[in-house]
C-alpha cells in the first residue's frame, strides 16, 4: 500500500481516537439511516458496539503498516461477519457511512486528498473480507 495513503489515513485517524463514542454513534446513524434493514445484524447495547468498532477500525489502521500481518486478520473478521449474516452489498453501505462519518466529523480535515486514501483502504479491507466471506460460505 502506498506510504502516502498509509499517512492520510493514520494521521486522520488519530483526530478521530479522541471523538471516538461520537464517530461511532455518527457511524450506526448514518448506517441506519442509508440502510434500516441492516439495524437487525446489531445485537445488544450499541454503545459496545460503537467501541468495538471504533477499536476495530483503530487496529486496521495501526496494522497498515504490516500489511502481511493485517491481512489473516481481516480475513478472519469477513468470515466472522459472514455468520452474522452481512452481504457482500452491505460493504457498500458501511463505507458510505464511514466516509461521511469521517467527513462529518473531521470538517475541514477531510479533504479530497485524505478522502481518497480513505477510500483505497476501505476498498481495499473491504475486498479482503468480502473474498474470506466468500470462502466461508462456499465451505459451509
Amino acid at each position: 500500500m502506498d506510504p502516502k495513503v498509509i499517512e492520510l489515513v493514520q494521521g486522520s485517524w488519530r483526530s478521530v481516537e479522541p471523538i471516538a463514542p461520537q464517530a461511532a454513534a455518527l457511524f450506526y446513524g448514518k448506517l441506519f439511516e442509508a440502510d434500516p434493514a441492516l439495524k437487525s445484524l446489531f445485537k445488544g447495547d450499541m454503545a459496545q458496539q460503537g467501541a468495538k468498532l471504533m477499536q476495530m477500525i483503530g487496529a486496521a489502521v495501526r496494522g497498515l503498516n504490516d500489511v502481511p500481518a493485517l491481512l489473516p486478520v481481516l480475513q478472519a473478521l469477513g468470515a466472522r461477519h459472514q455468520g452474522y449474516g452481512v452481504k457482500p452489498q452491505d460493504y457498500e453501505v458501511v463505507g458510505a457511512a464511514l466516509l461521511d462519518t469521517l467527513a462529518q466529523g473531521l470538517g475541514e480535515a477531510f479533504t479530497t486528498e485524505v478522502r481518497d486514501a480513505w477510500t483505497t483502504v476501505y476498498q481495499t479491507m473491504a475486498s479482503v473480507m468480502t473474498q474470506a466471506a466468500e470462502q466461508a460460505r462456499a465451505a459451509a
